[in-house]
């Protein structure tokens, strides 16, 4: 197994930073190894905002949803899905710009956005530092968007904390390799497989809450998909021209 591999395997989400600085040589190699990552057509479809500032990360820490984590790390990092330099590029070139009211263009935004943030996670932990991806960045989006000054045809998918760790952790169980892996064709039948991971999970959360929890994965996902988590998602594509507005 090569270093690569054993990086990759040896994840964890860290939400416990030292009380040190990132320095701008390893903030430089992470954003480099983001510039070098695959995009659709060449596209190059995200971009990454940097938030260092003590007082904005505590006004991020709020609109994600009181995660603190996000004013300890030194730095916290808002990848977004960006079209507004391909916006440009047809004025350039005098051409009509077909991205509002495309759902593919939403999906290829937060693929390009997804294999991004993917690599500055492995870029960063290369380095010895720790990460944790916030999602919450959607959370209150039209503030969001205003505190970043984001143009049209910008939008904020995911943050991501980074910093030294202060603690390990400890690695996290993932589902069995059946339930993710399929040949040929998808394999449904994923109840068993399930079910014997629940029971991996709730030891897993018992051991780690020193006896005081015993949740199943199945309750954690069930909870959440019991609703809508994030409301004005819509809204907040229609006004990054996205999604066409229902008067237009």
């Amino acid at each position: 197994m090569n270093e690569t591999i054993k990086t990759l395997m040896a994840h964890r989400s860290h939400r416990s930073y030292l009380d040190k600085e990132l320095d701008d040589a390893a903030l430089d190699m992470i954003i480099k190894a983001v510039q070098a990552a695959p995009s659709w057509i060449d596209g190059q479809q995200v971009s990454v905002i940097a938030i260092r500032d003590a007082e904005q990360k505590r006004k991020f820490a709020d609109l994600c949803g009181g995660q603190k984590h996000i004013e300890e790390a030194p730095v916290f990092l808002v990848f977004c899905l960006d079209f507004y330099r391909a916006y440009l590029a047809s004025e350039l070139e005098n051409k009509p710009f077909a991205v509002s009211g495309n759902i593919d263009t939403i999906m290829v935004g937060s693929t390009d956005v997804g294999i991004a943030l993917g690599t500055a996670i492995a870029a960063a932990e290369s380095l010895g530092l720790g990460t944790v991806p916030i999602g919450g960045i959607r959370r209150n989006l039209q503030e969001t968007i205003r505190e970043l000054n984001l143009p049209p045809y910008v939008f904020p998918v995911s943050g991501l904390c980074i910093g030294h760790p202060a603690t390990d952790p400890g690695l996290k169980p993932r589902l069995p390799q059946q339930a993710v892996f399929h040949e040929s064709t998808y394999n449904p039948e994923l109840l068993p497989l399930i079910e014997e991971y629940n029971e991996v999970y709730a030891n897993y959360v018992h051991e780690r809450s020193k006896g005081k929890q015993s949740a199943k994965w199945t309750e954690g996902i069930a909870n959440f998909y019991s609703r809508e988590y994030y409301q004005g998602v819509g809204d907040a594509l229609k006004k990054q021209r996205f999604l066409k507005d229902d008067e237009d």
